[in-house]
């Protein structure tokens, strides 16, 4: 449930989309548009999962697994000052007079999702950090482990398009930016402990 929280926290693109169209059209509008770029990270969440699936033994080592782990602490370390030094409100357009469906509003949001397939190197990172892996040979694993994802990124959608919808009177571009802000020092301080916590596990790998 982490890795769908993570990977679909950060105010990109969809992001400010969802909190632009709960503002001006209403929270379904807001949550659908999370569920349509939901649906993209799991494609993505798929093809990574499975491809890290097949070298399981290799990863399985507790030396490799070690350096994994420290790669995929560093690069969510930089993935979280990216996301805290980023500006989202660069990606606001003017809403448009029609509201249109919830259906139309799901599938534009998952067309902006797809076209960004640099999310794998996230999915990379927090596989290698959580070490998880989805392996075919263990369908029910993996089953429970797409649902998780699937289910942390609908729970943020859900939560973010409620906090717009509750306090839609006081937000504005720099709730956005405080929002985006929060996430970058969340993933950093996140990040900076899990790198701390495995370099100080060395001797359980017998690194040195």
């Amino acid at each position: 449930m982490l890795i769908g929280i993570i990977a679909s926290a950060p105010m990109g693109p969809v992001g400010v989309l969802c909190v632009q169209r709960t503002l001006n059209k209403g929270r379904w509008y807001g949550f659908v548009t999370g569920v349509g770029a939901s649906v993209s990270d799991m494609i993505y969440a798929g093809i990574t999962g499975l491809g890290m699936g097949y070298v399981v033994d290799f990863v399985s080592n507790d030396t490799t697994r070690f350096y994994l782990q420290i790669a995929g602490s560093i690069m969510l370390l930089l993935f979280g000052v990216f996301t805290y030094r980023t500006d989202p409100t660069k990606n606001i357009r003017k809403p448009g007079q029609k509201k249109g469906t919830l259906a139309h509003n799901a599938i534009t949001a998952f067309l902006v999702t797809l076209s960004n397939p640099l999310i794998i190197f996230l999915f990379m990172a927090l596989y290698a950090q959580f070490a998880f892996g989805l392996q075919p040979d263990h369908p029910i694993d993996m089953i429970v482990g797409f649902l998780s994802i699937i289910g942390g990124a609908l729970l943020w959608w859900w939560s973010l398009s409620w906090l717009v919808d509750k306090i839609r009177t006081k937000f504005d571009q720099n709730g956005i930016k405080l929002i985006n802000q929060i996430i970058g020092m969340l993933v950093i301080v996140g990040s900076v402990i899990i790198l701390l916590s495995t370099l100080t596990s060395l001797h359980l790998y017998h690194i040195f």
